[in-house]
């Protein structure tokens, strides 16, 4: 069934309520790999909230990718078995809090047709409110449908994207993924089969199970955490990345930081294969 355009536009979400606690906040810095060292005491801010001095936990910002998991406009007939994150950009309009009841309300931003057997791009925005009605994050998030172009839709129009400085990185981080990161990562609300089930990996075109694009959002932000945050997650007002390749589980992702001022632009490498698997990254530090 192709995608109904333009009526598809019009798809929007009244409020709904959401809710999280500081076992959801460890459990996704957990699957983002903080944690593994078990004598960083500045990463086990994020995943441990007992101290014998008293250290209040901290959220990881892109947390907020998926603390209203499954906020939508509404449903929209794609091939699902051929669906993979595509771009993520988010503003933070304040601190992400360690427990939270929210609302959240979503809409479609635009719909853009690659071409038939090309895909389609669709993008989404997600408002976060807390109990006052007061902004906390806005989400913006592209989804390419590989099997739904053809549609008679606009082909132009995206916003373009952030460029990175084409001078030597200034610093770059390595951070290796386990294994076992897409099955831990999973838990945090994204329980597309495409990241666990062999089968459903080769269905989609995939050798194996691929880490999820949102896991290597993380990373990304873990790298500007600890180099130009001093790992505070207050410091953040913007983090955005398109996603270019998928990461193996298992495999090392390097990211190299550019700084121009409060401008922190990124791109993000597999290092057993040279691979870009993230382009266009910015954090807006402040």
């Amino acid at each position: 069934m192709a995608i109904d355009y333009p009526a598809v536009l019009k798809l929007k979400s009244k409020r709904a309520p959401y809710s999280w606690t500081d076992r959801e906040v460890m459990l996704y810095a957990l699957g983002i790999g903080m944690g593994s060292d078990p004598l960083n005491e500045r990463e086990l801010q994020f995943v441990n909230e007992a101290f014998a001095t008293s250290k209040p936990l901290k959220v990881v910002p892109t947390f907020a990718s998926v603390c209203v998991w499954g906020a939508s406009p509404g449903y929209m007939a794609l091939n699902r078995v051929l669906i993979v994150d595509a771009e993520r950009d988010i503003r933070f309009h304040k601190p992400m809090p360690v427990a939270a009841n929210v609302s959240a309300e979503a809409c479609v931003r635009g719909v853009y047709d690659k071409g038939k057997d090309k895909g389609a791009i669709i993008q989404n925005e997600v408002v976060v409110r807390d109990r006052a009605g007061d902004k906390i994050a806005t989400i913006v998030s592209s989804t390419f449908a590989r099997g739904d172009g053809g549609f008679d839709g606009p082909s132009a129009g995206m916003p373009e994207p952030h460029q990175v400085p084409r001078r030597t990185p200034d610093r770059s981080v390595e951070i290796p993924t386990r294994p076992d990161s897409a099955l831990i990562y999973r838990l945090s609300g994204d329980r597309n089969p495409l990241h666990t089930d062999p089968e459903f990996a080769r269905l989609a075109g995939f050798p194996r199970p691929i880490l999820h694009g949102m896991c290597t959002y993380g990373l990304t932000c873990r790298a500007v955490l600890q180099t130009y945050a001093d790992y505070d997650p207050s410091a953040f007002h913007r983090h955005r990345a398109r996603f270019s390749a998928p990461v193996f589980p298992g495999e090392t992702v390097t990211i190299h930081l550019w700084k121009e001022g409060n401008s922190i632009s990124f791109e993000a490498q597999v290092r057993e294969r040279q691979v870009t698997v993230a382009r266009n990254g910015q954090a807006v530090l402040g």
